[in-house]
C-alpha cells in the first residue's frame, strides 16, 4: 500500500498538532508548514478539510491557529485516511469482476487485504506516532564512545 502525498502531509500536520495538544496552544499554519516542510497553500487546503470533517478545530485571533478536536489517543490513522481520501467503508463491488470465478476470487483477496490494512491503521493513533518519534529522536541524540 502506497501512501499519497496528501495523506502523508495530513498525518505530518496531525502529528504536530498532537505534539502540542497537551500544551493547549494552537499551532499556526506557517509553524506546521515550517516544522514539516509542507507548502503553505497546500497545508491550508488540508487543514480546511480536516476542520470540515471534525478532526481539528480552528481558533480565531492573533494567537489563533489549529488544535485537535479530540485527544490524540482517540484519533487513528484510519480516521485520517477516511477523512482525506474519502474512503467509504461500504465499498461497492465491481460488477465486471464478479462475472467470473477468477474475478470473484480476486475480489475476495482484495477485500481481505483491505480489511487487514484497515485493522492496522485503526490500531495506531496520533499519540502512538508521537511516542515513536520521541523514541527515534532520543536515539539520534545518544552519543557513542
Amino acid at each position: 500500500m502506497e501512501i499519497s502525498n496528501k495523506l502523508e502531509y495530513t498525518i505530518l500536520a496531525l502529528v504536530e498538532l498532537a505534539s502540542s495538544y497537551s500544551k493547549g496552544e494552537p499551532l499556526q499554519i506557517r509553524e506546521i508548514a515550517t516544522l514539516q516542510d509542507i507548502p503553505n497553500r497546500y497545508l491550508e487546503q488540508l487543514l480546511a478539510t480536516l476542520r470540515r470533517r471534525g478532526l481539528i478545530k480552528s481558533i480565531r485571533g492573533a494567537k489563533g491557529g489549529y488544535v485537535l478536536a479530540r485527544d490524540p489517543q482517540k484519533i487513528t490513522l484510519l480516521d485520517a485516511l477516511n477523512c482525506m481520501e474519502g474512503y467509504d467503508p461500504v465499498e461497492s463491488k465491481s460488477e465486471l469482476s464478479l462475472q467470473t470465478i477468477e474475478g470473484e476470487v480476486i475480489q475476495e483477496v482484495w477485500e481481505e487485504s483491505r480489511q487487514t490494512a484497515n485493522a492496522i491503521l485503526q490500531k495506531y493513533t496520533l499519540q502512538d506516532l508521537c511516542q515513536r518519534r520521541a523514541i527515534k529522536e532520543r536515539k539520534e541524540l545518544m552519543y557513542y564512545i
